[in-house]
């Protein structure tokens, strides 16, 4: 009986419901089919858990790299259920070549990003969090994906960026070694202040600054002989690079009350205006 009821079952799921190539699809390859699918999909879940165990969820990389894992485990279960069922992938193969020289043109740019993002993925230049200077913009990265990378600017708004513009061009990090950012500050004093003691009030100044970071002392230099002031520069260094106009406005704040508090004058530039005679007698002026 048992015989008997596995040699009906055989047959059931050996039934002929087409042709695919030459090659009969029966029950049995419809199942064999789905099952390939869907375990593709349980690898993908497993293999995308190992990498956040691995990396965790707060690695920059782990968005692009479960998201690569996925396809890349989806299309090989989807091929192998192809040629299971009898397709000829060799077929499709030779077919799509030519649909993809067609559309090769339009799909470089995608393909480019997707490269950008695989090389992001291995580089680990560019993190979440990461605040970035791209186009002169300061921004700040948000989430980072397979063909472009979303940031956050000072503003609010949420720009996004192709993945290759993060490679090919210049990038600037603020963040990449470490969280440590120069903040600059010129300013202009008159030629008859005492300079040693314009010095020691810079110094104070940046001092007091709350927001500077307390691993380096701030730095005065004297820049520039200007036309109408002596040009000196205050640099201080701050812990996050987000704050630097916050703190370049503290930094300008501080130097403003303590030279006014020194009346040390901060020049700003006059113009003497001399007109001729003939022009003074025209506008009915006496000369002095």
């Amino acid at each position: 009986m048992l015989a008997d009821s596995l040699q009906r079952t055989f047959d059931a799921i050996n039934v002929k419901l087409a042709e695919i190539g030459g090659h009969p699809f029966t029950v049995a390859t419809l199942i064999a089919s789905i099952a390939a699918v869907a375990i593709s999909f349980a690898l993908s879940k497993l293999v995308q858990s190992a990498i956040l165990r691995t990396l965790g969820p707060d690695h920059g990389s782990v968005h692009v790299a479960t998201r690569i894992s996925h396809y890349v485990i989806v299309i090989v279960g989807t091929s192998v259920a192809m040629q299971t069922a009898g397709i000829d992938l060799r077929g499709l193969f030779a077919a799509g070549a030519l649909f993809a020289v067609g559309i090769g043109f339009a799909m470089q740019n995608v393909a480019q990003n997707f490269v950008s993002g695989v090389i992001l993925l291995v580089e680990h230049s560019i993190r979440p969090g990461d605040v970035l200077e791209i186009e002169g913009k300061q921004v700040r990265v948000v989430e980072m994906g397979i063909r472009s990378t979303r940031v956050r600017s000072r503003d609010d708004e949420v720009l996004i960026v192709p993945n290759s513009t993060l490679v090919q061009a210049t990038v600037r990090s603020y963040t990449l070694l470490d969280t440590l950012c120069r903040v600059r500050v010129s300013v202009g004093v008159a030629y008859t202040s005492d300079m040693r003691v314009v010095r020691a009030t810079l110094e104070g100044a940046a001092e007091n600054v709350s927001v500077r970071s307390r691993a380096k002392t701030p730095l005065v230099l004297l820049e520039s002989f200007a036309d109408s002031s002596v040009v000196w520069e205050v640099s201080i260094w701050i812990d996050d690079p987000w704050l630097m106009r916050p703190a370049g406005s503290a930094l300008r704040e501080a130097i403003w009350n303590a030279l006014q508090e020194k009346n040390i004058a901060i020049p700003y530039q006059q113009v003497d205006l001399h007109l001729d005679e003939p022009v003074l007698r025209a506008l009915g002026v006496r000369a002095a």
